[in-house]
């Protein structure tokens, strides 16, 4: 039977090829955006790697942070230097494309497990769309944070163990050495507690590959997971052979970064664990939250995997005892997050799409029409501020166009039952794409100065706001060539303070309070060099409602920062206002 022309198979290999440019454009778009969603370690993790590649030399890891230069094993910093060519290139774009590499990667690893187990590539393919289509997946896939390599390399173990099953589970030495070796890498990345989890999900597997019996495990396969255990904690050892400063390593990360992990902070171990944001049913929470748009299928995926367990294949029994056994790890410690059960989402969304003929589809409708008030938000928000800005042209034609896109998937899937599933995890992931592109303005002249300021101060020192630790680190890439220093914006200073501290320095007011006469009236002698628009944050409940209702959505969403000479700050500022720093 022809379909448009096309045979059966070609049809799926185009459909294929098409999903896979989607997730390529989804994923790389705005990649240098300083507004795509991220975590606040990219900041420190950034200004570690700059010191470091400044230094020369890989070891010791350098910083100018209290308490924060062995904060993480040393891979994730080299792999900044090596794709900044040692910080000659110090772009976000040359930071983070490695991680969208990473991401993409596990996101093959997921499709070729679903093409495994299932037997249909179709399966594969849409597993792998549905864990992109996750909103953890694009945040903490593609910043340059520890995340997208170690989910990576996490998985790969089980990966290995699942895919050349049952050969892999038979083998003696050569499927245990690979394995130490590929979770060695990831604790490199992130620590070397992870071994826990990922030992205790081995052990699992092995056990539930011999049926359960015991002694056969014992005498079998038990020296298999020390095996892994050992050669992994040996690599990642390493760094304590290497580094010139171990005592270093020791006091600042396996102690401050990891024992301090089971601090209670002032209230007791249990009542942490049964209330509170950092309780075992908030970690449930976080853990469907991992889906975003998705949460809903998500939720429903529970019950008939549970109804359903003596029946299950083995190969979903094994992906389910690797979910089971991170989540009883991460309940341990004090701090408990979603975050942390990142590595397991990918085998999430392999259980999500095998299963999901079995969940209601009137969660996926849920997921669609919450995608719906999404994009018709998107579209409101997209008209009036093309509204307010007259005849500036804010937003290209493809912004409008996948807006069209959006609207048609939800409706057709709304309105098809055959097609529910699979788009709704299109219009997901077509939504983080939205969110980028709805913020593109801000990548724009709006939101940089222009060529002739940067011009201006380059090489000058530069004192720029700071409000999350190292968050200074992002202007670098805003003002390329300066000498930034950081001042707290919990100092609250004014501008006629800022002007007597900072001879040239960065600051962030309301629209309104922003004008160039409001700013000679607190400093009559200074100068605005340059302006952009900042995307502002934490709005309050009535700024919201007046900036919907009124249409005032200029001071709702953008505040604007100023670059300002003054000519009454002394000269050795960087010197005596060296504690403003944001450390």
């Amino acid at each position: 039977m022809k379909t448009l022309g096309l045979s059966p198979g070609l049809l799926r290999a185009a459909l294929g090829g098409v999903a896979c440019l989607l997730a390529l454009l989804v994923y790389f778009y705005g990649l240098d955006s300083q507004q795509i969603p991220k975590n606040g370690d990219e900041y420190p993790y950034s200004h570690i790697t700059r010191l470091t590649a400044a230094s020369g030399k890989l070891l010791p890891l350098q910083s100018t942070l209290d308490q924060m230069r062995n904060t993480k094993p040393p891979l994730l910093f080299w792999q900044g230097i090596l794709a900044t060519d040692w910080g000659q290139e110090w772009t976000l774009w040359r930071l983070r494309y490695p991680s969208v590499i990473y991401t993409l990667l596990t996101a093959l690893l997921v499709a070729l497990l679903g093409r495994k187990v299932s037997g249909r590539i179709e399966t594969g393919l849409l597993a792998a769309l549905t864990y992109l289509a996750f909103f953890s997946t694009y945040r903490f896939g593609r910043p340059f944070i520890t995340d997208p390599a170690l989910v990576f390399w996490l998985l790969l173990p089980f990966f290995t163990l699942l895919y050349w099953r049952p050969a892999s589970f038979a083998s003696k030495l050569m499927v245990p050495t690979l394995i130490g070796l590929q979770l060695g890498v990831g604790l490199l990345y992130k620590s070397f507690a992870l071994a826990l989890p990922i030992c205790l999900a081995l052990a699992a597997w092995y056990l539930q590959e011999r049926g359960y019996r015991w002694l056969d495990f014992l005498r079998r396969d038990s020296w298999k997971i020390v095996m892994v255990g050992v050669m992994s904690l040996l690599l990642f050892a390493l760094w304590f052979v290497l580094d010139p400063d171990p005592a270093a390593v020791w006091r600042e990360f396996v102690v401050g970064e990891n024992v301090g992990k089971f601090d209670a902070k002032q209230t007791s171990y249990l009542v942490k664990l049964l209330w509170g944001s950092s309780s075992i049913w908030s970690l449930v929470l976080a853990t469907l939250a991992n889906g975003g748009l998705l949460i809903f299928p998500l939720a429903g995926l529970f019950w008939p995997a549970f109804r359903d367990r003596r029946q299950m294949p083995q190969a979903q029994r094994l992906l389910w005892l690797c979910v089971l056994a991170f989540f009883v790890v991460f309940s341990l410690p004090s701090q408990r997050s979603g975050r942390y059960l990142l590595t397991v989402m990918p085998m999430v969304a392999l259980l999500l799409v095998l299963d999901w003929e079995k969940i209601s589809r009137k969660l996926f409708v849920t997921t669609l029409a919450c995608c719906g008030l999404l994009v018709g938000a998107t579209l409101y928000l997209s008209l009036r501020l093309q509204t307010q800005f007259g005849a500036v042209l804010l937003y290209p034609w493809h912004h409008w166009l996948l807006l069209i896109v959006l609207i048609v998937l939800v409706l057709v899937g709304i309105r098809s039952p055959a097609y529910t599933r699979p788009l709704s995890v299109a219009a997901a992931l077509l939504v983080n794409l939205l969110f980028a592109s709805f913020m593109t303005p801000l990548d724009g002249p709006l939101g940089n100065y222009p060529a002739a300021t940067l011009a201006q101060i380059k090489g000058q020192q530069v004192w720029v706001p700071c409000n999350f630790r190292a968050k200074d680190e992002g202007h670098r890439f805003i003002l390329p060539g300066a000498d930034l220093h950081s001042y707290q914006t919990a100092l609250n200073l004014d501008l006629a303070t800022l002007a007597a501290r900072y001879p040239l320095f960065a600051v962030q007011l309301p629209l309104a309070a922003s004008s160039p006469a409001a700013v000679l009236a607190a400093c009559p002698d200074c100068r605005v060099l340059g302006e952009r628009l900042e995307m502002r944050g934490r709005q309050t409940g009535q700024e919201i409602r007046a900036g919907l209702l009124g249409g005032e959505l200029m001071p709702l969403l953008f505040k604007k920062e100023l670059l300002i000479s003054s000519p009454h700050a002394a000269s050795d500022a960087a010197r005596r206002w060296e504690a403003d720093a944001c450390r």
